[in-house]
């Protein structure tokens, strides 16, 4: 490949310096010049070891005469395979299937993955997704299994029940709903993809590493962004009365002073799970709490123990006694005549402000100049792309799919349970024989 006519990067350029001084030395040393040992010349050359030029060069040879440089990967945890965006298109291709009847197993998903979106998800990986996402999965005596786990399929029902309660006939609704998420942009966010000529390669002057970022903290209803909801700060850096980063302080003085004035009276406020949205009013007793942690608490509400109970056996008493927990959040939003809906578990697409975000992050990917200043200054005109219009599209289009959820679930139900024993004698020859011995049978 010819270099002639084209911008030399500046690893490419010191590369050109060090073998010119090298061949200067050589001038000076002597007209004869050994040329055995080549690999030996080159790293002398060019400050490296021998052992680096004789590994290029075998690679250069295995790959047709064709440079190719791997990355190496930073130590620590491998990043995850699987595109958060891929969880609710995988979850929708296994009901499907369990609601055709048809068999469904790790090998079939990863499959259907690269057939469609030429995406090859090595098996394990995606059995720890699964895992992850609330999916349980078992070898029956005709068919494999693959489902939802009950907990995830009891919370996803609990919330669209409430959900639809808020609704009249004519799919109104009765209190008003409200949306509410956070999310966050790096300086360097921007576009993985560009044009450029074959000959010359994607050359990009894009910094490394992703920079430092902002969190952003807003809401929407049907009429688009709630005025005066939303929150900028800089990540690790004191903007104002806000830290650094997203906690429980911070997150309950916006909901209280943003959110709150600005939303319509008696609103349902709906929201995840994160850690500060679930802080507790009082702290109760679970399996984190040492043994004394427990036997004073039962003292304290007045329920008998005795000496000798196992820590086990406390813990039990705990939770026969407790009340059930209480949020900070939920107690605040009561006051001020309003509730708090908790989205389940592993559904994104059930929270419209991730698409609202989705339009936002894409325009600044858009229109990235790596500068904070910048980011900032794209930020405002990245929130107009999202309209009034935009919102009341992507909540109808929720609302579609929290219909299908709550139908597809009954029939579902119907299916689970005439294959009950069959999945329970499954699983239990799975758990005898192990994951690893599983994937690798399959």
């Amino acid at each position: 490949m010819s270099f002639q006519g084209k911008q030399l990067s500046t690893e490419m350029a010191e590369t050109v310096v060090r073998l010119k001084k090298y061949y200067d030395n050589e001038k000076k040393t002597g007209t004869l010049v050994p040329t055995k040992n080549a690999a030996g010349r080159t790293a002398k050359a060019l400050g490296i070891g021998v052992a680096t030029v004789k590994r290029i060069m075998a690679n250069y040879k295995k790959n047709d005469e064709k440079v190719i440089v791997h990355i190496k990967q930073r130590p620590g945890r491998p990043p995850s395979r699987i595109c958060p965006i891929m969880q609710p298109i995988i979850r929708e291709f296994i009901r499907n299937e369990n609601l055709s009847g048809q068999q469904i197993s790790i090998n079939k998903v990863c499959k259907f993955l690269i057939s469609k979106y030429h995406l090859d998800i090595p098996k394990m990986t995606l059995w720890r997704a699964l895992n992850r996402w609330g999916f349980s999965y078992g070898e029956g005596r005709r068919r494999d299994s693959l489902k939802e786990q009950n907990h995830v399929i009891i919370a996803r029902r609990e919330y669209l029940r409430l959900k639809l309660a808020n609704r009249y006939s004519d799919g109104k609704l009765k209190r008003p709903e409200v949306y509410l998420d956070e999310t966050y942009i790096n300086k360097n966010h921007s576009c993985r993809f560009t044009w450029y000529l074959k000959e010359d390669g994607a050359w990009v002057n894009k910094p490394s590493g992703v920079g430092p970022r902002l969190i952003i903290v807003h809401a929407i209803t049907a009429n688009g962004w709630v005025d005066g909801a939303q929150l900028v700060f800089e990540a690790k850096k004191r903007t104002g009365d806000y830290h650094g980063q997203m906690n429980w302080d911070n997150f309950s003085k916006w909901f209280e002073t943003q959110l709150i004035p600005n939303v319509p009276p008696k609103s349902i406020i709906i929201l995840d799970n994160a850690k500060y949205h679930n802080v507790f009013k009082e702290s109760t007793p679970n399996k984190s709490s040492r043994k004394e942690q427990l036997q004073n608490w039962l003292t304290r509400n007045g329920y008998p123990w005795r000496e000798d109970m196992l820590k086990a056996e406390l813990l039990e008493l705990c939770d026969r006694f407790a009340p059930a927990p209480e949020y900070k959040l939920d107690k605040m939003a009561e006051k001020h005549g309003m509730s708090i809906l908790r989205t389940p578990p592993y559904h994104p697409e059930l929270q419209p402000i991730e698409t609202c975000w989705a339009v936002v992050k894409n325009h600044m990917a858009d229109n990235c100049d790596f500068t904070m200043a910048g980011l900032r200054n794209t930020l405002p005109d990245a929130f107009t792309k999202v309209s009034s219009s935009t919102c009341k599209k992507i909540i109808l289009e929720v609302f579609k799919q929290e219909k299908k959820y709550w139908d597809e679930d009954e029939k579902l139900d119907k299916i689970y349970s005439a294959n009950a024993k069959e999945e329970y004698v499954g699983r239990n020859a799975l758990d005898s024989q192990g994951v690893e011995s599983y994937i690798e049978a399959i």
